[in-house]
C-alpha cells in the first residue's frame, strides 16, 4: 500500500474561521493556514482589519480569504460570523477558537488576587470563557449538521496548566505597564483545557476532534527584564517568536493528527518540563 505523507497536511478544499485573526499569534496562524491551502475566515473585533489581512493574505496565497467582524462574547454576533462564512464557502471545517482579552483597565485587570474586582473578571471571562464556548458550540452545531467532521483547536496558555512564577515578574513590564498573571486570565485559560476535553469526547461520534494549542511565553513587547527573568526558566533558554506556534497549529488543524482529540500540545521551549 502506498501512502503521500507529504499530502497529510494539505488543507485544500477545507475552510477555516480564526477567531482573534489580528492577534499577535492570530495573523501567523491566518496566514499559515491560507498558505497551506485553506481557505481563511478571518474574525476579530476589527472587522476593518480582518478585511484588509483577508485580502493581503488572498493575494499572497492564491486561497480566498474573507474578513468578518465578530465579537465572540455575543452569540448573536457569532451566527452571524458562521451564516456568512457558510454563506461564502461550501462549510466550515476547521475552527481555530483563539480570541482573548484583556481587561479595559489595565490597572484593574493586573491587580493582585486579593484586590481582584468582579467587574473585571467578568470582563475578562466573557471573551475568554464564554465566548469561546460560544464559537464552540455553534461551529460544533454546524460540522455535525454537515456530517464531514472537522477539526477544533482552542488557544490556551502556560498559565492555564502551571502555576505563574512571581519572581519572573519582579520589575517586569509590557508596552509600558507593570505586569503579572492575573488570576482571571490563569483561570480562564484553564478552562479551556477543561471544555476542550468535554468537547472531544461529546463530539468524536461525529468525526470532530477538539484539542488545545497551549503556548509559552512569545516574545511580544515586553521589556528585558521580563525576557531575561522568564528565558532564565526555560530549558531552551529564550522565549518564543510568534512563528514558532504554527507548526503545533497546521499539525492540529490538518489529517497529520487524524488520531488526536482531548489532548493539549504544550509549545513552551521546555518549560513545563521542570
Amino acid at each position: 500500500m502506498s501512502y503521500r505523507f507529504r499530502n497529510l497536511f494539505d488543507l485544500s478544499g477545507k475552510t477555516a474561521i480564526v477567531t482573534g485573526g489580528l492577534g499577535i499569534l492570530g495573523r501567523h496562524f491566518c496566514r499559515a493556514l491560507a498558505e497551506f491551502n485553506a481557505s481563511v475566515v478571518v474574525a476579530d473585533l476589527n472587522g476593518d482589519g480582518a478585511s484588509v489581512l483577508a485580502d493581503e493574505l488572498s493575494a499572497a496565497t492564491g486561497q480566498r480569504c474573507i474578513g468578518v467582524s465578530c465579537d465572540v462574547a455575543d452569540e448573536t454576533s457569532v451566527r452571524s460570523l458562521i451564516e456568512t462564512a457558510i454563506q461564502a464557502f461550501d462549510g466550515i471545517h476547521i475552527l481555530h477558537n483563539n480570541a482573548a482579552t484583556k481587561s479595559s483597565d489595565l490597572a484593574a485587570f493586573f491587580a493582585p488576587a486579593e484586590e481582584y474586582s468582579l467587574e473585571a473578571w467578568r470582563e475578562v471571562m466573557a471573551v475568554n470563557l464564554d465566548g469561546l464556548f460560544l464559537v464552540a458550540k455553534n461551529v460544533g452545531r454546524q460540522m455535525i449538521a454537515q456530517g464531514t467532521g472537522g477539526s477544533i483547536i482552542q488557544t490556551s496558555s502556560i498559565y492555564g496548566i502551571l502555576g505563574a512564577d512571581r519572581r519572573i515578574y519582579e520589575g517586569s513590564q509590557y508596552l509600558g505597564h507593570q505586569i503579572n498573571t492575573p488570576p482571571v486570565y490563569a483561570t480562564s485559560k484553564s478552562g479551556v483545557v477543561g471544555l476542550t476535553r468535554y468537547l472531544a469526547t461529546q463530539w468524536a461520534s461525529h468525526g470532530i476532534r477538539v484539542n488545545t494549542l497551549i503556548p509559552g511565553g512569545v516574545q511580544s513587547g515586553q521589556n528585558e527584564t521580563f525576557v531575561r527573568q522568564y528565558s532564565e526558566r526555560v530549558p531552551l533558554g529564550r522565549m518564543a517568536q510568534p512563528e514558532e506556534m504554527v507548526g503545533a497549529l497546521l499539525f492540529l488543524a490538518s489529517d497529520a493528527s487524524s488520531y488526536i482529540t482531548g489532548q493539549s500540545i504544550i509549545v513552551d521551549g521546555g518549560l513545563s518540563a521542570w
